[in-house]
């Protein structure tokens, strides 16, 4: 405020005295500021009334709101999140199929809490099930697919357990294919964010059957109860929760544009506040932030040097595409560097990582970093080569 007070006695004077270089000078610097971009004002996120919540990207994985988003909290039914995540491994690996028939057992059939209502002994389509799963939390459902799959809902709940650590799922373990209560079976809203984000990218196929609003069964007709469903057309997913010691439980997902959020609030007073809540994490997530994929996999970005080798560079980039999350307009202010390992010596492997992309703003601060690999091999060099390559290596060192 000083500065612009300043500036303005200095302007007065200029105009008072007709100094007409002091008066360019003003209005050079005036201008200067003005180019300057402004800040982006992003208000703070929804109040959410929750034990825990989480808004995920579901491209760049950014998490953009949250609230012991670690903590361990019953899941309830959106364990059967994980469920439907092995099913699907199973049929992608073409070890089982929609069409297959599945016995329902006495165990499905007897299950309490939500049903598909399938009867003991009968047959059903595996795709019947997976609907009865996806749509109407169907408890009799998941046990019968995990029983026909792994031979009892108990192995196939080690297959939970161990998909769940190959994503990353650190704060999760599973007891039952349900989410029935159960001491120890828990998990963390992060956690359910990253498992509703590769349910999403790994298996769009299956993805589709998240947005269905009705299941008809044995002549019972019955809604998803996912009410976001009807109230927001970008929401196309994923699963409700309900128990009487977790609460209500949601887990959410709109798509505008390319950007896709992704909302999980547990421990909700009711079916109503859980539904609220999470409409309001996804309209604020939307109106303040936007996604951009920075760079596509495996294309070359820049060229290291690499000493020792039989080529004398390796090519850098991505192994995977990369998209980043940043508040709106912020992007005309952020520029990318590369910040590269100081001396890569052969042999170097395809996917070793050599340095990382660093994007920053006009202020010099870091909003994001994304690592940067090897994109091919390079194999150790000859021995002059490697010769030629120590003596440059000593002067490079003596004189920068």
């Amino acid at each position: 405020m000083q500065v612009r007070k300043n500036r303005l006695i200095t302007l007065i004077s200029c105009i008072k005295n007709k100094k007409i270089s002091g008066l360019l000078s003003i209005l050079m610097a005036a201008s200067s500021a003005l180019a300057q971009p402004m800040p982006t004002l992003i208000p703070p996120s929804p109040d959410i009334v929750g034990k825990a919540y989480v808004l995920m990207d579901a491209n760049s994985g950014t998490i953009l709101a949250e609230k012991d988003a670690d903590k361990a909290v019953e899941p309830a039914s959106l364990t059967k999140m994980m469920t439907m995540y092995v099913v699907s491994s199973f049929l992608h690996d073409h070890q089982l199929a929609l069409r297959d028939e599945v016995r329902i057992s006495k165990n499905a059939w007897e299950t309490e809490g939500s049903k598909l209502f399938v009867k003991h002994g009968e047959k059903v389509p595996v795709l019947t099930l997976i609907k009865g799963i996806i749509v109407v939390s169907g408890n009799d459902a998941s046990i019968a697919l995990a029983e026909h799959i792994a031979g009892s809902e108990k192995a196939f709940v080690s297959l939970m357990n161990s998909t769940a650590a190959q994503l990353g799922m650190n704060h999760t373990h599973f007891y039952n294919v349900t989410g029935l209560p159960h001491d120890g079976h828990t998990a963390s809203v992060k956690d359910l964010a990253i498992l509703a984000k590769a349910l999403v990218h790994d298996y769009p196929d299956e993805y589709q059957w998240y947005k269905e609003k009705w299941l008809s069964y044995n002549g019972i007709k019955q809604p998803n109860r996912n009410r976001l469903l009807w109230r927001d057309t970008h929401v196309d997913g994923i699963k409700t929760g309900h128990t009487e010691s977790a609460g209500y439980c949601l887990v959410s997902s709109a798509q505008q544009g390319n950007m896709r959020l992704i909302a999980v609030v547990v421990g909700e007073p009711s079916d109503n506040a859980r539904t609220d809540d999470s409409q309001s994490l996804i309209t604020w997530g939307f109106r303040f932030f936007e996604t951009r994929e920075l760079y596509q996999a495996n294309q070359p970005l820049v060229k290291a040097r690499a000493w020792m080798g039989k080529s004398s560079h390796v090519p850098l980039g991505v192994q995977q595409r990369t998209s980043v999350t940043l508040a709106k307009g912020l992007w005309k202010q952020v520029k990318p560097s590369f910040d590269l390992t100081k001396t890569i010596k052969a042999p170097i492997k395809a996917g070793t990582s050599l340095g990382t992309v660093v994007l920053k703003n006009h202020d010099g601060e870091v909003v994001a970093k994304v690592p940067l690999v090897a994109l091919s091999d390079v194999e150790q060099g000859g021995f002059f080569a490697r010769l030629f390559d120590r003596i440059a290596l000593l002067f490079h060192g003596w004189f920068g």
